[in-house]
Protein backbone atom coordinates (compact mmCIF):
# COMPACT_ATOMS: atom_id res chain seq x y z
CA UNK A 1 0.00 0.00 0.00
CA UNK A 2 1.60 3.27 -1.17
CA UNK A 3 0.95 6.53 0.62
CA UNK A 4 1.65 10.14 -0.36
CA UNK A 5 2.02 12.59 2.51
CA UNK A 6 1.48 16.22 1.50
CA UNK A 7 2.88 18.88 3.83
CA UNK A 8 1.62 22.48 3.76
CA UNK A 9 3.54 25.09 5.80
CA UNK A 10 1.21 27.90 6.89
CA UNK A 11 1.79 31.29 8.46
CA UNK A 12 -1.22 33.61 8.69
CA UNK A 13 -2.93 32.05 5.65
CA UNK A 14 -6.56 32.30 6.76
CA UNK A 15 -7.55 33.72 3.36
CA UNK A 16 -6.51 30.70 1.36
CA UNK A 17 -5.86 27.71 3.63
CA UNK A 18 -9.35 26.21 3.40
CA UNK A 19 -9.39 26.26 -0.39
CA UNK A 20 -5.96 24.67 -0.77
CA UNK A 21 -6.76 21.91 1.76
CA UNK A 22 -9.97 21.00 -0.06
CA UNK A 23 -8.17 20.99 -3.43
CA UNK A 24 -5.48 18.64 -2.08
CA UNK A 25 -8.02 16.24 -0.58
CA UNK A 26 -10.02 16.27 -3.82
CA UNK A 27 -7.20 14.64 -5.83
CA UNK A 28 -7.41 11.37 -3.86
CA UNK A 29 -9.31 9.49 -6.65
CA UNK A 30 -6.82 10.61 -9.32
CA UNK A 31 -3.92 9.55 -7.09
CA UNK A 32 -5.42 6.06 -6.78
CA UNK A 33 -5.51 5.81 -10.57
CA UNK A 34 -1.70 6.21 -10.68
CA UNK A 35 -1.01 3.76 -7.86
CA UNK A 36 -1.11 5.96 -4.76
CA UNK A 37 -3.49 4.14 -2.41
CA UNK A 38 -3.58 6.62 0.47
CA UNK A 39 -3.25 10.38 0.89
CA UNK A 40 -2.14 12.06 4.08
CA UNK A 41 -2.45 15.84 4.43
CA UNK A 42 -0.39 17.59 7.12
CA UNK A 43 -0.60 21.33 7.79
CA UNK A 44 2.18 22.79 9.94
CA UNK A 45 1.08 26.07 11.48
CA UNK A 46 4.25 28.12 11.92
CA UNK A 47 3.10 30.44 14.69
CA UNK A 48 0.12 32.10 12.97
CA UNK A 49 -1.61 34.93 14.81
CA UNK A 50 -4.80 34.78 12.74
CA UNK A 51 -7.45 32.01 12.36
CA UNK A 52 -5.25 29.67 10.30
CA UNK A 53 -4.88 26.99 12.98
CA UNK A 54 -8.58 27.06 13.85
CA UNK A 55 -9.59 26.64 10.20
CA UNK A 56 -7.22 23.70 9.75
CA UNK A 57 -8.44 22.03 12.94
CA UNK A 58 -12.01 22.24 11.66
CA UNK A 59 -11.17 20.52 8.36
CA UNK A 60 -11.81 16.71 8.44
CA UNK A 61 -9.00 14.47 7.16
CA UNK A 62 -6.18 16.90 7.94
CA UNK A 63 -3.44 16.57 10.59
CA UNK A 64 -2.58 19.87 12.28
CA UNK A 65 0.87 20.43 13.81
CA UNK A 66 1.60 23.73 15.53
CA UNK A 67 4.95 25.37 16.20
CA UNK A 68 5.19 27.19 19.52
CA UNK A 69 6.75 30.12 17.68
CA UNK A 70 7.50 31.16 14.13
CA UNK A 71 10.53 29.16 12.95
CA UNK A 72 10.53 29.67 9.20
CA UNK A 73 9.25 28.07 5.99
CA UNK A 74 11.96 25.40 5.89
CA UNK A 75 11.57 24.56 9.58
CA UNK A 76 7.82 24.04 9.12
CA UNK A 77 8.41 21.73 6.17
CA UNK A 78 10.99 19.67 8.09
CA UNK A 79 8.55 19.31 10.98
CA UNK A 80 5.98 18.00 8.52
CA UNK A 81 8.52 15.63 6.93
CA UNK A 82 9.33 14.14 10.34
CA UNK A 83 5.63 13.48 11.00
CA UNK A 84 4.84 12.11 7.53
CA UNK A 85 3.98 8.41 7.25
CA UNK A 86 4.00 8.07 3.47
CA UNK A 87 6.67 6.46 1.30
CA UNK A 88 6.37 9.57 -0.83
CA UNK A 89 6.38 13.08 0.62
CA UNK A 90 5.15 16.15 -1.20
CA UNK A 91 4.71 19.76 -0.28
CA UNK A 92 3.25 22.99 -1.64
CA UNK A 93 2.46 26.47 -0.43
CA UNK A 94 -0.72 27.47 1.39
CA UNK A 95 -1.39 30.52 -0.78
CA UNK A 96 -2.94 28.72 -3.77
CA UNK A 97 -0.11 29.49 -6.20
CA UNK A 98 0.69 25.83 -6.88
CA UNK A 99 -1.88 23.41 -8.38
CA UNK A 100 -2.40 20.29 -6.20
CA UNK A 101 -4.36 18.86 -9.16
CA UNK A 102 -0.94 18.06 -10.68
CA UNK A 103 0.12 15.69 -7.88
CA UNK A 104 -1.15 12.66 -9.87
CA UNK A 105 1.06 13.75 -12.79
CA UNK A 106 4.07 14.09 -10.48
CA UNK A 107 3.41 10.67 -8.94
CA UNK A 108 2.99 9.07 -12.35
CA UNK A 109 6.29 10.56 -13.53
CA UNK A 110 7.96 9.26 -10.38
CA UNK A 111 6.68 5.75 -11.03
CA UNK A 112 7.21 5.49 -14.78
CA UNK A 113 10.66 7.15 -14.71
CA UNK A 114 11.82 5.58 -11.42
CA UNK A 115 12.63 9.04 -10.05
CA UNK A 116 13.84 9.88 -6.56
CA UNK A 117 12.47 13.40 -6.68
CA UNK A 118 9.94 15.05 -9.02
CA UNK A 119 9.76 18.84 -9.24
CA UNK A 120 6.75 20.75 -10.51
CA UNK A 121 8.45 23.22 -12.84
CA UNK A 122 6.87 26.65 -13.31
CA UNK A 123 9.49 27.46 -15.97
CA UNK A 124 8.99 24.55 -18.36
CA UNK A 125 6.36 26.05 -20.64
CA UNK A 126 3.07 25.69 -18.75
CA UNK A 127 0.83 28.72 -18.20
CA UNK A 128 2.27 30.96 -15.49
CA UNK A 129 1.10 34.15 -13.76
CA UNK A 130 4.47 34.65 -12.08
CA UNK A 131 5.56 38.32 -11.93
CA UNK A 132 8.32 39.20 -14.39
CA UNK A 133 10.87 40.00 -11.67
CA UNK A 134 10.39 36.65 -9.97
CA UNK A 135 10.48 34.86 -13.31
CA UNK A 136 13.83 36.48 -14.06
CA UNK A 137 15.13 35.58 -10.59
CA UNK A 138 14.06 31.94 -10.92
CA UNK A 139 15.64 31.78 -14.36
CA UNK A 140 18.95 33.03 -12.88
CA UNK A 141 18.78 30.55 -9.98
CA UNK A 142 18.08 27.65 -12.33
CA UNK A 143 20.99 28.65 -14.59
CA UNK A 144 23.26 29.01 -11.58
CA UNK A 145 22.36 25.56 -10.24
CA UNK A 146 22.76 24.02 -13.71
CA UNK A 147 26.15 25.71 -14.16
CA UNK A 148 27.72 24.65 -10.88
CA UNK A 149 26.21 21.16 -10.84
CA UNK A 150 26.71 20.45 -14.57
CA UNK A 151 23.15 19.11 -14.77
CA UNK A 152 20.24 21.00 -16.30
CA UNK A 153 17.25 22.11 -14.24
CA UNK A 154 14.56 24.64 -15.20
CA UNK A 155 13.09 25.52 -11.79
CA UNK A 156 15.42 25.01 -8.83
CA UNK A 157 13.23 26.96 -6.37
CA UNK A 158 9.84 25.41 -7.06
CA UNK A 159 7.77 24.96 -3.91
CA UNK A 160 5.82 21.99 -5.27
CA UNK A 161 7.53 18.62 -5.47
CA UNK A 162 7.44 15.04 -4.27
CA UNK A 163 10.33 12.80 -3.18
CA UNK A 164 10.98 9.39 -1.66
CA UNK A 165 11.13 9.62 2.12
CA UNK A 166 14.18 7.33 2.15
CA UNK A 167 16.35 10.00 0.47
CA UNK A 168 15.88 12.53 3.27
CA UNK A 169 19.19 11.57 5.01
CA UNK A 170 20.98 12.40 1.75
CA UNK A 171 19.21 15.76 1.43
CA UNK A 172 19.68 16.87 5.04
CA UNK A 173 20.73 19.21 6.54
CA UNK A 174 18.39 21.76 4.97
CA UNK A 175 17.93 25.40 6.04
CA UNK A 176 14.99 26.69 8.07
CA UNK A 177 14.21 29.58 5.73
CA UNK A 178 12.68 30.11 2.30
CA UNK A 179 15.94 28.92 0.70
CA UNK A 180 15.11 25.29 1.53
CA UNK A 181 13.95 24.55 -2.03
CA UNK A 182 17.06 25.69 -4.00
CA UNK A 183 19.31 24.00 -1.44
CA UNK A 184 17.30 20.77 -1.75
CA UNK A 185 17.61 20.91 -5.54
CA UNK A 186 21.36 21.56 -5.37
CA UNK A 187 21.92 18.72 -2.91
CA UNK A 188 19.81 16.31 -4.95
CA UNK A 189 21.82 17.02 -8.09
CA UNK A 190 25.16 16.61 -6.33
CA UNK A 191 23.98 13.43 -4.61
CA UNK A 192 23.30 12.09 -8.14
CA UNK A 193 19.66 11.44 -7.29
CA UNK A 194 17.35 10.86 -10.23
CA UNK A 195 15.47 14.13 -10.61
CA UNK A 196 12.57 14.66 -13.01
CA UNK A 197 10.65 17.85 -13.79
CA UNK A 198 6.97 18.07 -14.73
CA UNK A 199 5.58 21.35 -16.14
CA UNK A 200 2.94 22.94 -13.91
CA UNK A 201 0.99 26.22 -14.14
CA UNK A 202 1.47 28.94 -11.55
CA UNK A 203 -1.17 31.33 -10.19
CA UNK A 204 -1.23 34.63 -8.35
CA UNK A 205 -1.16 34.08 -4.61
CA UNK A 206 -4.05 34.73 -2.21
CA UNK A 207 -3.02 37.50 0.22
CA UNK A 208 0.30 39.38 0.57
CA UNK A 209 3.54 37.65 -0.41
CA UNK A 210 6.16 37.04 2.31
CA UNK A 211 8.97 36.85 -0.26
CA UNK A 212 11.46 39.71 -0.54
CA UNK A 213 12.86 39.67 -4.06
CA UNK A 214 16.23 41.27 -3.17
CA UNK A 215 16.87 39.84 0.31
CA UNK A 216 15.64 36.33 -0.42
CA UNK A 217 17.15 36.41 -3.90
CA UNK A 218 20.60 37.08 -2.45
CA UNK A 219 20.06 34.36 0.14
CA UNK A 220 19.03 31.89 -2.57
CA UNK A 221 22.15 32.59 -4.64
CA UNK A 222 24.48 32.34 -1.63
CA UNK A 223 22.84 29.10 -0.50
CA UNK A 224 23.25 27.52 -3.93
CA UNK A 225 26.94 28.42 -4.17
CA UNK A 226 27.78 27.38 -0.59
CA UNK A 227 25.93 24.07 -0.99
CA UNK A 228 27.86 23.33 -4.20
CA UNK A 229 31.12 24.13 -2.39
CA UNK A 230 30.34 21.42 0.16
CA UNK A 231 30.15 18.79 -2.62
CA UNK A 232 32.38 19.80 -5.53
CA UNK A 233 34.34 23.00 -4.75
CA UNK A 234 36.44 22.86 -7.90
CA UNK A 235 33.39 23.41 -10.11
CA UNK A 236 32.52 27.00 -9.02
CA UNK A 237 36.07 27.95 -8.01
CA UNK A 238 37.61 26.32 -11.07
CA UNK A 239 35.23 28.13 -13.41
CA UNK A 240 36.21 31.45 -11.81
CA UNK A 241 39.90 30.55 -12.07
CA UNK A 242 39.57 29.44 -15.69
CA UNK A 243 37.78 32.68 -16.59
CA UNK A 244 40.54 34.75 -14.95
CA UNK A 245 43.23 32.80 -16.81
CA UNK A 246 41.40 33.22 -20.12
CA UNK A 247 41.22 37.01 -19.67
CA UNK A 248 44.88 37.14 -18.62
CA UNK A 249 45.88 35.07 -21.65
CA UNK A 250 43.93 37.34 -24.00
CA UNK A 251 45.61 40.45 -22.58
CA UNK A 252 49.02 38.80 -22.67
CA UNK A 253 48.55 37.74 -26.28
CA UNK A 254 47.61 41.29 -27.23
CA UNK A 255 50.71 42.66 -25.52
CA UNK A 256 52.99 40.18 -27.27
CA UNK A 257 51.48 41.06 -30.64
CA UNK A 258 51.94 44.76 -29.88
CA UNK A 259 55.55 44.23 -28.81
CA UNK A 260 56.37 42.18 -31.90
CA UNK A 261 54.86 45.01 -33.96
CA UNK A 262 57.53 47.35 -32.63
CA UNK A 263 55.59 49.07 -29.87
CA UNK A 264 57.89 49.42 -26.82
CA UNK A 265 55.88 51.80 -24.66
CA UNK A 266 52.53 51.71 -22.87
CA UNK A 267 49.98 54.38 -22.07
CA UNK A 268 47.75 54.56 -18.99
CA UNK A 269 45.36 51.90 -20.33
CA UNK A 270 48.23 49.67 -21.35
CA UNK A 271 49.75 49.87 -17.87
CA UNK A 272 46.40 48.97 -16.33
CA UNK A 273 46.07 46.05 -18.76
CA UNK A 274 49.48 44.80 -17.65
CA UNK A 275 48.50 45.04 -14.01
CA UNK A 276 45.20 43.24 -14.73
CA UNK A 277 46.86 40.43 -16.68
CA UNK A 278 49.46 39.79 -13.99
CA UNK A 279 46.91 39.75 -11.16
CA UNK A 280 44.42 37.59 -13.07
CA UNK A 281 47.08 35.06 -14.10
CA UNK A 282 48.33 34.51 -10.55
CA UNK A 283 44.84 34.72 -9.04
CA UNK A 284 43.38 32.33 -11.63
CA UNK A 285 45.95 29.64 -10.88
CA UNK A 286 45.54 30.17 -7.13
CA UNK A 287 41.74 29.91 -7.23
CA UNK A 288 41.82 26.84 -9.49
CA UNK A 289 44.37 25.15 -7.21
CA UNK A 290 42.30 26.10 -4.17
CA UNK A 291 39.21 24.47 -5.68
CA UNK A 292 41.07 21.25 -6.45
CA UNK A 293 42.57 21.20 -2.94
CA UNK A 294 39.11 21.65 -1.43
CA UNK A 295 37.91 18.64 -3.41
CA UNK A 296 40.52 16.56 -1.62
CA UNK A 297 39.24 17.85 1.73
CA UNK A 298 35.68 16.95 0.72
CA UNK A 299 36.86 13.47 -0.33
CA UNK A 300 38.61 13.08 3.04
CA UNK A 301 35.43 14.08 4.87
CA UNK A 302 33.08 11.83 2.91
CA UNK A 303 35.69 9.03 2.58
CA UNK A 304 35.03 8.75 -1.14
CA UNK A 305 36.48 10.57 -4.18
CA UNK A 306 34.63 13.48 -5.80
CA UNK A 307 33.78 12.29 -9.29
CA UNK A 308 32.16 15.41 -10.77
CA UNK A 309 35.29 17.61 -10.87
CA UNK A 310 35.67 20.79 -12.89
CA UNK A 311 33.83 19.49 -15.95
CA UNK A 312 31.04 17.72 -14.10
CA UNK A 313 32.41 14.29 -15.05
CA UNK A 314 35.83 12.73 -15.70
CA UNK A 315 37.05 13.56 -19.23
CA UNK A 316 40.79 12.85 -18.88
CA UNK A 317 42.44 9.51 -18.17
CA UNK A 318 44.70 11.16 -15.55
CA UNK A 319 43.50 13.94 -13.27
CA UNK A 320 44.55 17.44 -14.28
CA UNK A 321 46.14 18.16 -10.92
CA UNK A 322 48.51 15.21 -11.36
CA UNK A 323 50.32 17.30 -13.99
CA UNK A 324 50.68 20.43 -11.86
CA UNK A 325 54.17 19.41 -10.66
CA UNK A 326 55.95 19.27 -14.01
CA UNK A 327 53.89 22.11 -15.49
CA UNK A 328 54.84 24.32 -12.55
CA UNK A 329 58.50 23.35 -12.81
CA UNK A 330 58.47 24.08 -16.55
CA UNK A 331 56.80 27.48 -16.07
CA UNK A 332 59.23 28.43 -13.31
CA UNK A 333 62.21 27.33 -15.42
CA UNK A 334 61.04 29.32 -18.43
CA UNK A 335 60.50 32.36 -16.23
CA UNK A 336 64.01 32.15 -14.80
CA UNK A 337 65.58 31.61 -18.24
CA UNK A 338 63.70 34.60 -19.66
CA UNK A 339 64.78 36.78 -16.73
CA UNK A 340 68.42 35.74 -17.13
CA UNK A 341 68.28 36.39 -20.87
CA UNK A 342 66.74 39.82 -20.27
CA UNK A 343 69.48 40.61 -17.77
CA UNK A 344 72.13 39.54 -20.25
CA UNK A 345 70.69 41.72 -22.97
CA UNK A 346 70.51 44.60 -20.50
CA UNK A 347 74.18 44.16 -19.62
CA UNK A 348 74.90 44.26 -23.35
CA UNK A 349 73.34 47.71 -23.60
CA UNK A 350 69.65 47.09 -24.35
CA UNK A 351 67.48 49.81 -22.85
CA UNK A 352 64.89 49.00 -20.19
CA UNK A 353 62.15 50.20 -22.58
CA UNK A 354 62.97 47.20 -24.78
CA UNK A 355 63.15 44.70 -21.93
CA UNK A 356 60.29 45.56 -19.56
CA UNK A 357 57.78 43.23 -21.19
CA UNK A 358 60.15 40.25 -20.97
CA UNK A 359 60.80 40.94 -17.29
CA UNK A 360 57.07 41.12 -16.70
CA UNK A 361 56.39 37.82 -18.49
CA UNK A 362 59.26 36.11 -16.65
CA UNK A 363 57.90 37.28 -13.29
CA UNK A 364 54.42 36.01 -14.17
CA UNK A 365 55.75 32.62 -15.30
CA UNK A 366 57.87 32.22 -12.18
CA UNK A 367 55.01 33.10 -9.81
CA UNK A 368 52.54 30.81 -11.61
CA UNK A 369 55.10 28.00 -11.62
CA UNK A 370 55.76 28.33 -7.88
CA UNK A 371 52.02 28.33 -7.19
CA UNK A 372 51.48 25.19 -9.27
CA UNK A 373 54.34 23.33 -7.57
CA UNK A 374 53.06 24.25 -4.11
CA UNK A 375 49.57 23.07 -5.09
CA UNK A 376 50.96 19.80 -6.46
CA UNK A 377 52.82 19.05 -3.22
CA UNK A 378 49.74 19.86 -1.17
CA UNK A 379 47.54 17.60 -3.29
CA UNK A 380 50.01 14.71 -3.11
CA UNK A 381 49.83 14.87 0.69
CA UNK A 382 46.04 15.12 0.72
CA UNK A 383 45.67 12.26 -1.77
CA UNK A 384 47.93 10.05 0.34
CA UNK A 385 45.83 10.85 3.39
CA UNK A 386 42.65 10.09 1.43
CA UNK A 387 43.74 6.59 0.48
CA UNK A 388 45.64 5.87 3.69
CA UNK A 389 43.03 3.42 5.00
CA UNK A 390 43.03 1.54 1.69
CA UNK A 391 46.83 1.28 1.75
CA UNK A 392 46.80 0.02 5.35
CA UNK A 393 44.21 -2.63 4.50
CA UNK A 394 46.20 -3.74 1.46
CA UNK A 395 49.44 -4.05 3.47
CA UNK A 396 47.67 -6.01 6.20
CA UNK A 397 46.55 -8.60 3.62
CA UNK A 398 49.95 -8.90 1.97
CA UNK A 399 50.54 -9.59 -1.72
CA UNK A 400 48.84 -12.35 -3.74
CA UNK A 401 50.53 -15.73 -3.23
CA UNK A 402 51.01 -18.76 -5.52
CA UNK A 403 49.65 -22.13 -4.34
CA UNK A 404 52.40 -24.31 -2.80
CA UNK A 405 51.79 -27.53 -4.89
CA UNK A 406 52.35 -26.12 -8.42
CA UNK A 407 55.65 -24.57 -7.23
CA UNK A 408 56.84 -27.92 -5.85
CA UNK A 409 55.92 -29.68 -9.12
CA UNK A 410 57.82 -27.09 -11.16
CA UNK A 411 61.00 -27.56 -9.07
CA UNK A 412 61.02 -31.39 -8.99
CA UNK A 413 59.51 -32.03 -12.39
CA UNK A 414 57.24 -34.66 -10.84
CA UNK A 415 53.90 -34.49 -9.13
CA UNK A 416 54.22 -33.88 -5.42
CA UNK A 417 53.40 -36.99 -3.44
CA UNK A 418 51.73 -36.57 -0.15
CA UNK A 419 52.07 -39.54 2.17
CA UNK A 420 49.51 -40.25 4.79
CA UNK A 421 50.69 -39.89 8.35
CA UNK A 422 50.84 -43.21 10.27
Amino acid sequence: MTMLSVVIPALNEEDGIQDIMRRVLAVRPQLQEVGIDELELIVVDDGSTDRTAALVAAQPGVRLIRHTRNSGYGAALKTGFSAARGEWIGFLDADGTYPPEYYPALCQAATTQEADIVIGSRMAGAESQMPAVRRLGNLIFARLVSLISARRITDSASGMRIFRREILPRLYPLPDGLNLTPVMSTRALHERLHMVEVPIPYSERVGRSKLSVVRDGMRFAQSIVWTALYYNPVRPLGLIGALALAVAAAIGLGLVVARLSGIDYVGPLGAFALFTALVLAVAGVSILALGISFNYFVALFHKRPVHQGLFGRPILRARLDQHFGWIGLLAFGLGVLLAVASLSFGMMGWSVSRLWLYYLVSACLALVGIQLMIAWIQMQILDTLRIRDELVAEDMLGKAQMPAEPVAEAVSGAPLKVEAMP
